[in-house]
């Protein structure tokens, strides 16, 4: 019998908290060999693609996928399929949409927890749409958060952003008219964009200050420019590998010669202590999230455990 879970299900039982619990066992788990990512496959279609990433984790006693089709603007349904290391079973089917908005801030979380000044209280944050709203609420789990700018380029949605944040996450939040002043004297600055080109220049940061660059997960995509790679001591991705194939970030300033991918930290290096976070305040950081199947099996089997614990889903016969 597999459990089939609805996002419904899925908004039920899982919170940020034990989304980046879950993210950071993932992470802990690979560091120790007991679990391996494979990099996002893009198919295309023609006018649109099919996406197709998958992980395996033995020390969790999973494996599995998640796909997904992209059409334009017509917005994509994300499915996970998990499966038990220990026979091969299908053990769960998920609607991802909520698991993935929640799992992919609870990356950008434990990166600013492990990467960040521990008195980070300032957050500058580029993007106010969906996936914007957990990348903030994750900060503010890990860091205690004082006050909050936020830029996009509808006036309407970035106002619509600082209302909710100051009512739900209870934190000082202000919608500002230009990236520049969103992100000059931030202690932890977000991108979490579709930009095409730099929302975030490298000589707006203040000395210590951390970055998470959450939105380009493709190789034509840029949220941060080169200066800020080349200011960041320390840099981060949650897998090399697909970095290597999607993060436009990092690809432009190896191909120009000014980094070394041997210079490119992976998350679970950080989780198991063999890299630092940072060396002294006055460092840079930067995490460059690209989105992995291993956070998504990783989160998905804690969402499989809670609902078998308390009920929830549908047990379907296959």
């Amino acid at each position: 019998m597999a459990l089939l879970l609805t996002e419904r299900d899925v908004a039920e039982l899982l919170t940020m908290d034990i989304a980046i619990e879950a993210v950071e066992e993932g992470f802990r788990q690979q560091a120790e060999a007991q679990a391996s990512n494979s990099p996002r496959l893009r198919l295309p279609l023609g006018k649109g693609a099919f996406n197709f990433m998958a992980a395996a984790a033995p020390g969790l006693g999973v494996m599995g996928m998640k796909t997904y089709g992209v059409f334009g603007a017509g917005g994509a349904k994300f499915y996970v399929q998990l499966y038990s290391t220990e026979n091969g079973e299908l053990m769960a089917v998920i609607e991802a949409n909520t698991m993935g908005q929640i799992r992919t801030g609870a990356a950008s979380g434990l990166a600013t927890r492990l990467m960040a000044r521990e008195d980070s209280s300032d957050v500058g944050i580029i993007g106010s749409g969906f996936q914007a709203r957990t990348q903030l609420e994750a900060v503010c789990r890990v860091r205690d958060v004082k006050t909050v700018r936020v830029f996009s380029r509808t006036v309407e949605r970035r106002d619509e952003f600082a209302r909710w944040a100051s009512e739900v996450l209870e934190v000082s939040t202000t919608a500002v008219e230009t990236a520049e002043e969103c992100i000059r004297g931030s202690d932890v600055a977000i991108a979490i964009t579709s930009a095409s080109s730099p929302v975030i220049k490298g000589a707006w940061l203040k000395d210590g200050a951390h970055v998470n660059a959450a939105g380009s997960n493709h190789w034509m995509r840029r949220e941060v420019d080169s200066d800020t790679v080349m200011r960041s001591r320390i840099i981060v991705t949650d897998d090399v590998e697909q970095a290597k194939i999607e993060c436009g970030d990092l690809i432009l300033p190896v191909d120009k010669g000014g980094l070394r991918w041997r210079q490119v930290h992976e998350l679970s290096e950080l989780v198991s202590g063999a890299v630092q976070g940072r060396h002294d305040d006055d460092d840079i950081t930067l995490f460059e999230s690209q989105g992995v199947a291993l956070e998504d099996i990783a989160t998905g089997i804690r969402i499989v455990q809670m609902a078998r614990e308390k009920g929830i889903g549908r047990e379907v016969s296959l």
